[in-house]
């Protein structure tokens, strides 16, 4: 019997064991896509509280907290700090077999070196040790990057934002880079038209131009794209229910755009056809500045309609979707391709139901010009644990190239997130070095091996964002 998450913890051979503390564990950390609070990072802003670091925001715990019937005052409601943290203690052992588990005493052991298991006995001593070392200078949210080795971080921005935090930042000093990222949602959201002309007054005055016209829209935006290209972006993202690729001639979207803009409601169709064309000119875009373009879809959010009024969007309420993509998605990739205009590009799905599918379908679209230049993305939402990366990594290996793999990010608001790197890292060692113990993989390639493992937890990813 193994003792719980000692330095072996998911390695079940000793191949597994030399790939992942000789290499992988020795890898600076490259988290590509999160959502961190830049100017948090900008004010190395130093936590109040274990729950306010821990438990805000995280609506994979406040699911948790839900489904073992803790009542809502104690999860996004007013109750104090110390009765919500009492009511995640509570929970925890609840949570067996959940990656929650695992996180949870990793981001404890990791951070705070506390190897205590978190229950309602050690509730009280563990919040009051973690709390008292919060407030020590090396525990700040820059403290906390540098303790886990982070290199570069990439936030999440929309073109509206002014970036002054990743300004403030980089002018500092900060050795470790927080870049943005183009997150342009927004733009092409034309269900409310109120909403949507809401938005267009904003881009309008942080971009300097007057929009009357689609044309003007897309000018705006460029002035924008142009902004964050300046401030070091190199990265897009777009997070969508599906792809879209609807057949539309410029006319239509100048007419749906007047349409929008003026107040009037779109028909179905209107709006794929709007939205089909945004992702065109923002692949264009990307193309011109040789960014990465990446693509978060299938989830289908907001669920609970009582809930989103009380608690907002983002808050546990989302589920996997079932959408049938694999043709949009083919079009879409092609019609940029046809142009000459595909980017670099990661796809990450939410339903494992579409591994396979996006496995193969990145091969249609390697040209030659960079290894992995269409990538896989790493298991996401639902399927960032140890079941979904597995999954993920064994179709891509089977119907692609594992080796060329980008690896993983947290896809994160919190500061104590980043040993889902070293949990992606020993679930990635564990898959290798089982093959070669099967024989699978000889002995003899094992510098190969060991370079392979170096490359997915950090090389791949510096080498093709370039950062």
């Amino acid at each position: 019997m193994k003792n719980f998450m000692d330095e072996n913890f998911l390695l079940q051979t000793e191949t597994a064991q030399k790939l992942y503390h000789e290499h992988a564990a020795k890898m600076p950390i490259i988290d590509y896509h999160c959502h961190l609070n830049p100017q948090m990072v900008a004010d190395d802003y130093q936590f109040k509280t274990l729950t306010e670091i821990w438990l805000g925001g995280d609506h994979y715990k406040w699911r948790a907290l839900r489904a073992n019937g803790v009542a809502e005052k104690y999860i996004t409601g007013d109750a104090s700090d110390w009765e919500k943290f009492e009511k995640w203690a509570e929970t925890v052992p609840y949570t067996f077999r959940n990656p929650l588990y695992h996180w949870t005493h990793l981001e404890l052991r990791t951070a705070f070196g506390i190897d205590k298991i978190l229950n309602p006995k050690t509730a009280r001593e563990i919040y009051e040790e973690c709390n008292e070392k919060l407030q020590q200078p090396q525990f700040s949210a820059r403290g906390l990057m540098r303790h886990y080795n982070v290199e570069a971080v990439c936030t999440t921005d929309d073109p509206v934002d002014s970036l002054e935090h990743h300004i403030k930042t980089r002018e500092s000093g900060f050795e470790i880079k927080m870049l943005p990222t183009w997150r342009p949602d927004k733009a092409m959201m034309v269900e409310v038209p109120a909403d949507f002309r809401a938005y267009m007054e904003k881009l309008s005055e942080v971009s300097g131009v007057k929009i009357s016209s689609f044309d003007d829209m897309v000018d705006a935006l460029q002035k924008r794209h142009d902004f964050f290209e300046a401030q070091g972006c190199k990265l897009s993202d777009h997070g969508m229910d599906e792809f879209y690729a609807e057949d539309y001639t410029d006319a239509e979207i100048r007419s749906i755009f007047n349409k929008v803009y003026g107040g009037t409601s779109l028909t179905k169709e209107e709006i794929l056809k709007f939205k089909s064309a945004m992702l065109v000119v923002f692949g264009e875009m990307d193309y011109e500045t040789g960014w990465t373009q990446q693509f978060h879809y299938g989830p289908l959010r907001n669920n609970n309609t009582k809930m989103l009024k009380l608690a907002g969007p983002d808050t546990g309420f989302d589920s996997m979707g079932d959408f049938s993509t694999a043709q949009s998605l083919s079009k879409f990739l092609d019609r940029l391709n046809s142009r000459d205009k595909l980017t670099k590009t990661i796809i990450y799905n939410i339903n494992p139901n579409a591994n396979e599918m996006i496995a193969t379908m990145i091969g249609n679209f390697q040209d030659g010009s960079i290894p992995g230049k269409i990538q896989f993305g790493s298991g996401w939402w639902f399927l960032d644990q140890k079941d979904g990366m597995e999954k993920q990594m064994n179709a891509l290996s089977v119907l692609g190239l594992l080796s060329r793999f980008v690896g993983m990010l947290t896809d994160s608001r919190s500061f104590l997130s980043y040993p889902r790197h070293e949990y992606f890292r020993r679930t990635l060692c564990n898959l290798l070095g089982r093959d070669v113990e099967n024989g699978e993989i000889p002995v003899s390639e094992m510098e190969r091996l060991t370079q392979m493992v170096e490359d997915i937890s950090y090389y791949n990813a510096k080498n093709y964002f370039r950062f």
